[in-house]
């Protein structure tokens, strides 16, 4: 089976979310940053969603993702596509009953899709490459909105206007900070606050992107309908926008296919016989 990191290494970016908005206050739109404040700690509650990502990537190129997560029982897929590049293709991550199936449309020799890893952790393929599906899992089950919040330390943070989307009306504000700006205004947070805003932020620096536009679409409730993240890296423009749908409604995450499934687990128990 094909590797999966180039079909889904976006899913890094597009789920790599901080924990609440920055502790200082930005020099922009007063009532603005605190419209974005209250829209990332609302994001910080536990809701099933689903949403929707189009856009490019300075590595991948173009891509488009579709995502649902569910909060009881604890399940989560994503489905990633590269459109274009070396890597084009279509990779899925799920996430059921504490079980993690990674999956591409390439079929492995034995004409299987997935690979079962088993309850997320640290895994041994039968090659002897240790696999971190506890950090893959980590990536894939929270809240993307949360990286709303980095708007707050936009100097230039303002509202934009009144905007319909996807048939809900929303307040839209927008503004750009360095990714330096966003890192000092989370100086004060919780430790467990400034690793998960770190572990974003490096994301974006993987790719060379130093400085970040954001454009935030809010609804009556203080929830984020829309994000969208531009940029430029070392291998061209970062231009994500996602959307967020169906707030509170059930999700169910199938389990694939036996028969089109790698159990890693017993591929494992033959390598050691």
């Amino acid at each position: 089976m094909r590797s999966s990191v180039g079909v889904l290494g976006l899913s890094a970016l597009l789920v790599a979310g901080c924990a609440a908005a920055g502790g200082t206050e930005s020099e922009g739109d007063s009532a603005a940053a605190a419209a974005v404040t209250r829209a990332a700690e609302k994001a910080e509650e536990a809701v099933s969603l689903r949403y929707r990502m189009t856009g490019r990537t300075p590595e991948e190129g173009r891509i488009k993702a579709e995502a649902a997560i569910g909060v009881k029982p604890p399940a989560m897929s994503l489905k990633s596509t590269v459109l274009s590049g070396p890597d084009r293709g279509t990779g899925e991550f799920r996430l059921v009953g504490g079980v993690l199936y990674v999956g591409t449309d390439e079929a492995d020799e034995d004409g299987r899709h997935w690979i079962k890893f088993g309850a997320p952790g640290s895994s041994d393929t039968p090659s002897g490459i240790k696999v971190d599906t506890g950090t893959m899992v980590d990536r894939v089950r929270d809240n993307p909105s949360h990286e709303g919040g980095f708007l707050a330390a936009a100097d230039d943070l303002k509202k934009a206007g009144s905007e319909t989307v996807d048939g809900v009306r929303t307040t839209h504000y927008t503004g750009t900070a360095t990714v330096d700006d966003i890192r000092a205004s989370y100086k004060d947070e919780d430790k467990s606050v400034r690793q998960r805003t770190e572990k974003s932020l490096a994301q974006y620096e993987k790719q060379g992107v130093d400085e970040l536009t954001m454009d935030l679409w809010v609804d009556a409730e203080d929830r984020t309908r829309q994000l969208r993240v531009q940029g430029f890296g070392r291998h061209g423009e970062l231009d994500l926008t996602l959307t967020f749908l169906d707030f509170g409604k059930p999700v169910t995450v199938k389990v694939p296919p036996a028969s089109d499934t790698v159990d890693m687990a017993e591929e494992l128990r033959k390598a050691r016989d």
